[in-house]
């Protein structure tokens, strides 16, 4: 999943929220792809609406959060560049519990 979004940073309050938001994100396993653009890997839809409720319920009072919902597929056909050069998306790991 991905959560784009963007958060007025004006007052000082603002700034700290957008920045609590940002490290709430992280805390969940969230990478940063963009200043304002994470991305996780969730697997399964009960997790992607679990994820989406917690976000929910971090979000600051103002601004604008979206959240996209994509399959391993659709993230691995992502195109990227990175200094001029291309990126080519990996989906992570899965890790196996014992």
């Amino acid at each position: 999943m991905m959560v784009l979004f963007d958060l007025p940073v004006v007052e000082p309050e603002e700034r700290r929220a957008a920045t609590g938001f940002r490290n709430f994100l992280k805390d969940q396993g969230f990478e940063m792809a963009q200043f304002s653009v994470y991305v996780r890997y969730t697997s399964g839809k009960e997790a992607v609406e679990a994820m989406v409720r917690q976000v929910k319920n971090a979000l600051p009072e103002r601004g604008h959060v979206d959240i996209l919902q994509f399959t391993d597929k659709q993230y691995e056909n992502i195109v990227s560049f990175r200094g001029g050069s291309r990126e080519k998306k990996k989906n992570p790991e899965q890790f196996v519990l014992f």
